[in-house]
């Protein structure tokens, strides 16, 4: 499938684009939940199952040995843009009773893919059809050296990519334990209380917010080691100065892609001892601790389509359905194929299936790799071949080569577990889709796609899935109430952690509060304002009618007349640096920075619950 008279305006534009002064991106939303459920992984273990179940979204031609041509034969594509056939996995997630020793599967609430197109001085362009990309080590039991926090420039010191955010309505008690250290349980992020390294041992409640994992890849391709290569072919770019990534010479320049998966965790609230130290969830590899995070990406998209959406859109939140010009449109209706596997995922098991024992912590390293399991290491080990001064090579979960078992976990012998139900492979050659895409050209929305109000990287959970359905049946008790700033900070916008400038645009400061899926100012969601400034929020709300604005993020503005579901934050929450000027601070990952009239702000708590229409609709879901 390809379209010539756009891939010729797409090639004199990435021409004229080839230095890019800031970082652009969009998006990609799925029509469903997921392709399929199943054990399969034909990147890191072909020709077979896999060691571990996977969350399957992408091109319908997914198989045990499907590449990236095999893709672009699929008959339909849980990708919203017409012209993605890639497919695009990670590992399922389980609750593991603490009272009955049962295992029950985690629902997918619903996965994004971010399209960022970074600052560079190279030229960005289409993934190769075929290329294969993993980031993460499922073989891992270790924290990151790290730390908590994400780090994904190979020059500074060994790369993190992996990290959960869990957006809370209060963040007292703490998310993850005071001090931790990696080694019994996991660790907060230092410039964010609500992400951090490992599985958190409390609840991610915030409103329509369950836990979510964060895994960037790599952007940097080397045609030297081939598309198959996954354990050396790609790398993280370097800091070039003036704010720009660039690759090694020689290497291509690709999108940098960034996984939200979100899974659906608070049903579970009130079955397990929260902020004891200890957690109930386990990948589907059987780990424990959640350093093992991990995802892989074949490509397969049409390549002209994607260089189109590289040189000519900056959809952002918005989503890429957005971007101009889409020569295929949209699609449309849900795209599955039947599991590969013949076994049991769902419901309550005594085993994880492919019969992985827990490992992490008290339970030990994890297992021997056997020759056909799944390491999944990540794409970012081959970092050394960029910078010899990297320490991708380390045991920080984020980087471990293949058959990493952990070392410095626990000596104690993994767990054992009863043995899972027999399991049969029921197609290993292509599968047959249950269902073609709809044509949808032209379509600008899809009922079961989430709304264009999520958040890129370090935010917390963009608004999709069932939230359309849910928001019909949300019963709401409101009071309202007053809040004025005590003091406002420093009157020069020095771009330090809760420092804002005190007056903008006639607007007063009035502190940093929390936003949520549902967004606490809805009066103007996400204006197209180019890089986000305070002055051209405050101007742009002002000039709407609106009595506060607030940017979020960096790069991100909301008006409104009051605040709706918010509370007051800590300062050093809003610390993100604006995208149109970095000495100035513009909210933070679900952080707000909040001007009005004023001061003050009147501020509408909501206690909401889903109705159970919405619970039935969620128990649909792949």
């Amino acid at each position: 499938m390809k379209f010539s008279t756009l891939a010729g305006a797409a090639a004199m534009t990435g021409a004229a684009m080839a230095a890019k002064d800031s970082r652009t991106f969009a998006v990609l939303r799925f029509t469903n939940k997921g392709l399929v459920t199943t054990r399969a992984d034909p990147i890191v273990q072909p020709g077979g199952p896999s060691g571990h179940v996977h969350n399957v979204l992408g091109g319908s031609n997914f198989g045990f040995s499907s590449t990236g041509q095999d893709l672009l034969k699929s008959n339909c594509s849980t990708a919203l843009v017409k012209g993605d056939f890639s497919n695009y996995w990670y590992p399922t997630l389980y609750f593991h009773d603490p009272k009955t020793g049962l295992l029950e599967s985690v629902d997918v609430y619903y996965t994004n893919v971010y399209y960022f197109f970074e600052a560079t001085n190279d030229d960005i362009k289409a993934f190769p059809t075929g290329l294969q990309m993993v980031s993460g080590n499922a073989m891992t039991r270790v924290g990151p050296a790290g730390g908590g926090g994400s780090q994904l420039d190979p020059s500074k010191g060994p790369v993190n990519p992996i990290q959960f955010t869990c957006p809370r309505t209060s963040y007292n008690p703490p998310s993850y334990p005071v001090g931790s250290d990696g080694t019994k349980a996991g660790m907060v992020d230092p410039n964010n209380q609500g992400a951090g390294s490992g599985f958190p041992d409390v609840t991610c409640d915030g409103l329509y917010s369950p836990l979510r994992l964060d895994i960037h890849f790599p952007s940097c391709y080397n045609p030297a080691a081939g598309l198959t290569n996954y354990k050396n072919n790609t790398a993280f770019p370097t800091d070039a100065g003036n704010g720009k990534q660039d690759c090694p010479a020689g290497w291509i320049h690709t999108p940098h892609i960034f996984f939200e998966a979100y899974m659906d965790t608070q049903p579970f609230k009130g079955r397990w001892d929260e902020n004891q130290g200890t957690q109930p969830f386990v990948f589907s590899n059987g780990d424990v601790t959640g350093y093992s995070g991990h995802a892989d990406f074949m490509a397969a998209w049409d390549e002209d389509v994607l260089q189109h959406i590289i040189d000519t859109c900056d959809a952002g939140d918005s989503g890429m359905d957005q971007c101009p010009d889409l020569p295929y449109g949209l699609n449309s209706g849900e795209c599955t194929i039947p599991p590969l596997v013949n076994e049991q995922i769902t419901g309550n098991l005594t085993a994880l299936p492919g019969n992985n024992p827990l490992s992490g912590f008290s339970f030990g390293a994890a297992p021997a790799m056997s020759s056909g399991s799944s390491s999944s290491s990540s794409s970012s080990g081959s970092t050394n071949n960029a910078s010899s001064g990297s320490s991708s090579g380390s045991s920080s979960g984020s980087s471990g080569s293949s058959g990493s078992s952990g070392a410095g976990a626990s000596s104690k012998p993994a767990s054992s577990s009863k043995p899972a139900a027999t399991s049969n492979v029921v197609n290993a050659a292509q599968p047959v889709t249950t269902s073609k895409a709809a044509a949808g050209a032209g379509s600008k929305t899809i009922e079961s796609n989430p709304p264009a109000t999520s958040k890129p990287a370090a935010g917390g959970a963009p608004a999709g899935g069932d939230e359309q359905c849910s928001a019909a049946n949300v019963h709401t008790v409101t009071e309202t109430v007053t809040v004025t700033a005590g003091s406002a900070p420093a009157s020069t916008p020095v771009a330090t952690k809760g420092n804002s400038a005190a007056t903008v645009g006639g607007y007063t400061y009035a502190g940093c509060y929390q936003d949520n899926i549902g967004r606490v100012l809805s009066g103007d969601v996400l204006p197209n304002l180019g890089p986000m400034t305070n002055e051209k929020c405050v101007a742009n709300c002002v000039g709407k009618g609106f009595s506060i604005a607030a940017t979020e993020y960096g790069g991100q503005c909301y008006c409104g007349n009051e605040l709706v579901g918010s509370s007051k934050l800590a300062e050093s929450q809003c610390a993100t640096p604006c995208e149109g000027n970095s000495k100035e601070v513009c909210g933070g990952g679900w952080a707000i920075s909040v001007y009005s009239k004023t001061g003050s702000v009147s501020m509408t708590t909501a206690n909401s619950r889903r109705s159970e229409h919405a619970r039935r609709h969620r128990s649909r879901r792949i």
